[in-house]
């Protein structure tokens, strides 16, 4: 069961937005067994959208379109539709009623004549009721191939996938069940990782594929697999995905979906009773924020310090100037008195802190753009270790986020 999805609108194509809606509606129709053959972004224009209707009805089964569905003039989409299927457009009395409740609801401005076209549908098209939005969903059908026409508000698209469409789908198509479970792995590359595991990869069986995901300091490695089964195509993947563990175990921090490194790091903390504090510099807060957005991290985490410039950290942290003047702001010495500096005036068991060039220039240090210290101050003592993670500035602040957290978990 293949399916096509376009979004609409000069906004993606302009970069004014990104296209999150894509990579959910994808998730979720993977989680039916409804592969996903192409995703592809148009402009709101009516040539344009019909060409992309044509050529997505020969490949697919399922065509799911976002956007273009306002009150405004340049959202075209319905209009579009109507020509594409020799149809009409009528008015469905349940959406206007569900627009005038809306705007008596939550509008301060009077209801204007435009936004009554919201209650416009081509007359052949199941209505998919919004909840959250004035705009309906729609579902069409011409020569075996389903159409499906969304807002572009994220909000609304999703409440109308989970609730109108994937069961809709799921009544109509028999689909294969397609399975997938990713391990997340911290520390090392994916050459290395290939190293370990490439006799178990080789012996694979044909029905599950093995995808490396890497991206900054981290490698996910996905198992996949698909059948009518359901009860066969889990336990074959689980089955694999234990042997993958147990030959990455040094490195394997779970499983997507299931943890992440910070769930991990939280869980040690409370389990232990510790206590932790940040304080970043070339990072600029990205290693709190990511501690912060996890649930229930006030049990341990008590706080974090950007100290960015070389004054803040002596006159803020109380670094010694004299250390920070013999050994540079970016240095082994200095990352250490930073951390303890943290555990002393947030009064935690444990402190990470960084420092480094994160480019593209070198600011007040000398070492190359890319170096990076990563300190840990715990019961035991303090320790830190030295990075180069290359450029752009964007790769080294997250590979550094990534390799702190590694060493935290590590270490606690």
């Amino acid at each position: 069961m293949l399916a096509e999805i376009i979004t609409i609108g000069d906004e993606i194509l302009i970069g004014q937005i990104v296209d999150t809606n894509s990579a959910f509606i994808s998730k979720e129709l993977n989680k039916i067994g409804v592969q996903v053959y192409q995703i592809s972004s148009i402009q709101d224009e009516e040539t344009h959208i019909l060409q992309a209707l044509v050529a997505a009805e020969k490949r697919v089964d399922i065509v799911i379109v976002t956007g273009g569905l306002g009150p405004t003039k340049d959202d075209i989409t319905k209009q579009t539709f109507c020509k594409y299927l020799d149809d009409t457009l009528v008015e469905d009395k349940e959406v206007l009623i569900h627009v005038k409740a809306i705007y008596k609801k939550f509008a301060k401005q009077p209801l204007l004549p435009e936004s009554l076209h919201q209650a416009l549908v081509p007359s052949t098209a199941i209505v998919l009721k919004n909840n959250y939005g004035t705009a309906p969903g729609m579902w069409m059908e011409k020569n075996d191939t389903v159409f499906i026409s969304l807002p572009g508000v994220p909000y609304e698209m999703k409440r109308l996938i989970e609730s109108e469409v994937l069961p809709r789908i799921i009544k109509k198509f028999d689909s294969p069940y397609i399975y997938h479970k990713t391990l997340l792995t911290y520390g090392m590359g994916e050459s290395e990782i290939v190293k370990i595991i490439h006799k178990w990869e080789n012996a694979l069986p044909k029905t599950i594929k093995l995808a490396y995901l890497p991206s900054f300091g981290r490698v996910r490695l996905r198992l996949s697999s698909k059948g009518k089964d359901k009860n066969m195509v889990e336990t074959s993947v689980n089955s694999e995905m234990k042997i993958l563990h147990s030959l990455l175990k040094d490195i394997a921090v779970g499983y997507e979906g299931e943890t992440t490194i910070v769930q991990e790091i939280a869980e040690k903390f409370i389990s232990k009773q510790k206590t932790l504090s940040v304080v970043e510099s070339c990072t600029g807060g990205s290693i709190a924020k990511m501690i912060t957005a996890q649930a229930g991290i006030s049990a341990f985490f008590r706080g974090s310090m950007v100290t960015y410039a070389t004054n803040v950290k002596s006159s803020v942290l109380k670094v010694d100037e004299a250390l920070i003047k013999e050994f540079s702001v970016v240095s082994k010495e200095v990352v250490e008195a930073m951390a303890i500096q943290s555990k002393k005036i947030f009064n935690t068991d444990y402190a990470v802190s960084t420092t480094g060039n994160a480019g593209p220039t070198k600011g007040d240090a000398d070492n190359e753009v890319g170096t990076v210290f990563i300190a840990i101050a715990g019961l035991s003592g303090v320790f830190s270790e030295k990075f180069n993670f290359g450029q752009p500035r964007e790769r080294v602040i997250a590979k550094a986020t990534n390799k702190a957290l590694e060493l935290l978990l590590k270490e606690i």
